[in-house]
């Protein structure tokens, strides 16, 4: 089904247009006509299936033919769980919403206070934004949530998975009733939970169930190794070598390891980096636009630290751990093959996480093809990273300001008892 056979606005297919879009994913073809007869939406749907543009879509149309003018109190708000899918949400909507009025606010934690809060006090059509900030924003009184239209809820599963449930509630109950306003929730499953938050908040949903691909595609060619803890960075480096890859993801289970394969590959000369929880919001959104960018070649990452990271053209997908959730193996090498480009999937399953390679081959519904490392592929003769620095304890002096308060007080000698005393 082509775009052209719907019934959207000439300044929304206008942005349909820029970006270069033409037929209907199976999500859009059964979500966007629902949408468009004012219906509730709660639509199944991962990652990479073009969710994003099917709501966007249906919101600008809705807001078009609505009318309006622009002020300090929105009248939609897309909720997402992760900054970095704030960002690509807003990045999608400025090529979509090209040719609309709309002004666009993200809002998220981690960058400039003040001017989010000011930004948000000169007028924004539609606020995309995690719960946190946007409830202090809120509770500030900053900006009032009785003009609201549509609610838009993406990656609703993950809203429960990373804790955010209780804020996202206390958003949904200071809107409008669901009578007078559309809601469309977007989930890669639509469990219990998220059903029971749908029918709290939302007007006798429609439900769209695209199931998930569990060969993720005919494009992504799968190897998987079988290797030794020992081996796996000497077959690694090897890889990379044999293979040469433009762009690759690296996963790894968690954030320490992740930090220690960055510091190993950098010291053998990979232009690479980290991404998880802890990083400033700044260098973060610096990262990726390097990584997309083609500065860094590698990037390594934590299944939770990675989640609404849109980078297209990813070479390589390395799973140098084996995810202990099938989804998870899913949606990693998920991150290749996008827009119809071929990929590859490498997976390095060690003597302590290959007991979970038996569920994943099960939920896959067959074997991934698997090897042993030949000789010629391990490189032993890697440079060691030079050890990470411990921060100073809390309450304790660094040397560098032992040595300057010694300069400033040095210590007065003592004096020995006087002879004959």
């Amino acid at each position: 089904m082509k775009f052209t056979e719907l019934d959207l606005p000439a300044e929304v297919l206008q942005g349909i247009n820029a970006v270069g879009f033409s037929e209907l994913t199976p999500v859009q073809e059964q979500s966007i006509p629902l949408a468009l007869a004012g219906k509730d939406v709660a639509a199944q749907a991962q990652t990479g299936t073009g969710k994003t543009a099917a709501f966007l879509i249906s919101l600008f149309t809705r807001l078009l033919r609505s009318g309006g003018r622009t002020t300090a109190n929105p009248r939609a708000l897309i909720i997402a769980p992760t900054r970095e899918l704030v960002v690509q949400i807003c990045a999608d909507a400025e090529g979509l919403g090209s040719g609309c009025p709309f002004k666009v606010q993200p809002i998220f934690g981690g960058v400039d206070y003040e001017k989010q809060r000011q930004a948000l006090r000169n007028g924004v059509d539609v606020i995309v934004a995690t719960p946190g900030r946007l409830i202090d924003y809120y509770k500030q009184k900053v900006f009032a949530l009785d003009r609201i239209e549509a609610v838009i809820i993406d990656e609703a599963d993950r809203m429960f998975d990373m804790g955010f449930i209780r804020d996202l509630r206390f958003l949904l109950r200071k809107l409008p009733s669901y009578e007078k306003r559309q809601t469309m929730l977007f989930s890669a499953t639509l469990s219990q939970r998220v059903m029971e938050l749908a029918y709290e908040f939302m007007d006798i949903a429609e439900k769209v169930r695209i199931e998930p691909e569990k060969m993720t595609a005919d494009r992504v060619e799968q190897i998987l190794y079988h290797v030794t803890r020992r081996e796996k960075f000497p077959l690694l480096l090897g890889l990379i070598r044999q293979e040469k890859p433009q762009r690759t993801l690296l996963f790894v289970n968690t954030k320490r390891e992740a930090e220690h394969l960055a510091d190993k590959l950098k010291a053998n000369d990979c232009k690479a980096a980290v991404i998880s929880g802890d990083i400033v919001q700044r260098k973060r959104m610096r990262i990726l636009d390097d990584f997309k960018a083609g500065r860094l070649n590698f990037l390594v990452a934590t299944d939770v630290a990675s989640r609404g990271i849109h980078v297209e053209d990813v070479s390589h997908v390395i799973n140098y751990d084996l995810p202990q959730d099938p989804e998870d193996y899913v949606h990693r090498i998920g991150r290749t093959a996008r827009a119809g480009a071929m990929g590859k999937a490498i997976t390095l399953a060690d003597e302590e996480l290959v007991f979970y390679l038996a569920d994943i081959e099960e939920y896959l519904g067959q074997k991934i093809p698997s090897t042993f490392p030949e000789d010629d592929q391990l490189v032993w003769n890697y440079k060691r990273p030079a050890p990470r620095k411990k921060p100073p304890q809390k309450g304790r002096p660094t040397e560098g300001e032992k040595r300057r308060r010694s300069r400033r007080h040095p210590r007065q000698k003592q004096r020995g008892p006087k002879s004959g005393s």
